[in-house]
């Protein structure tokens, strides 16, 4: 294969999200619709004397934080919105440099939506107080109303991390010298709290793909 042929299949590759959200759009019937992770029964309810059964799924247990402004945020804040969460700490210097850059194309990518939130939650909360969380934000131009890095009591972010949104998270040993594992995944959170999507944060095509069901799930909701 030339590199003509090469280029032609790269810009192919690159411009299908943008055409499968265009298709979608134009001709207004969505087909395209996200999971919705792990389901844990059914809920039979009646209305207007007809019983009515709805799915019920795992929501993201209640949580509140101290974000890079020193304000609270919790899981109310976030009720009714969608918002893309994930997992860091500052002094990471292997792939959290490289998810939050990708984050910053989330954020620009829906800039000024309110509907639309980034929640960064830091395992390294003893170190990551909220002027290193200031300063870290700052440099990747994060606007403080839509993408909000938080700190509070590290047992609370781990139990949040793994039966919350369900990934890996913790500190491997208790010494002064960090040595952090977490989960390079962002998760796609719903406006009931329920996760409808994981992507690989350091990898540009799945935050295309991330960026794309963003908008395939505010049409949902717009119907």
């Amino acid at each position: 294969m030339n590199k003509f042929m090469k280029a032609g299949v790269l810009i192919i590759l690159l411009a299908l999200p943008v055409f499968l959200y265009i298709f979608l759009r134009v001709f207004g019937q969505n087909k395209y619709s996200l999971p919705v992770y792990y389901p844990q029964g059914v809920d039979s309810v009646q209305v207007d004397g007809k019983w009515k059964v709805d799915s019920v799924y795992h929501t993201i247990t209640p949580f509140e934080f101290t974000n890079q402004d020193n304000k609270k945020i919790s899981g109310a804040a976030v009720k009714g919105k969608i918002y893309v969460a994930d997992f860091f700490f500052t002094r990471c210097g292997s792939i959290c440099p490289k998810m939050s850059s990708q984050l910053s194309r989330v954020q620009e990518a829906f800039k000024g939506d309110q509907d639309i939130k980034i929640l960064s939650f830091s395992i390294d909360p003893e170190h990551d107080s909220v002027e290193v969380l200031k300063n870290y934000a700052a440099q990747y131009k994060a606007e403080s109303n839509q993408w909000h890095f938080l700190t509070g009591d590290k047992h609370k972010i781990y139990e949040l991390g793994q039966k919350g949104f369900k990934i890996a998270v913790g500190k491997e040993k208790e010494e002064v010298t960090p040595d952090y594992f977490h989960s390079s995944r962002l998760m796609l959170i719903d406006k009931q709290g329920r996760i409808r999507g994981y992507y690989n944060g350091v990898s540009r095509d799945d935050v295309d793909k991330l960026i794309l069901e963003i908008k395939v799930l505010l049409q949902e909701y717009k119907g």
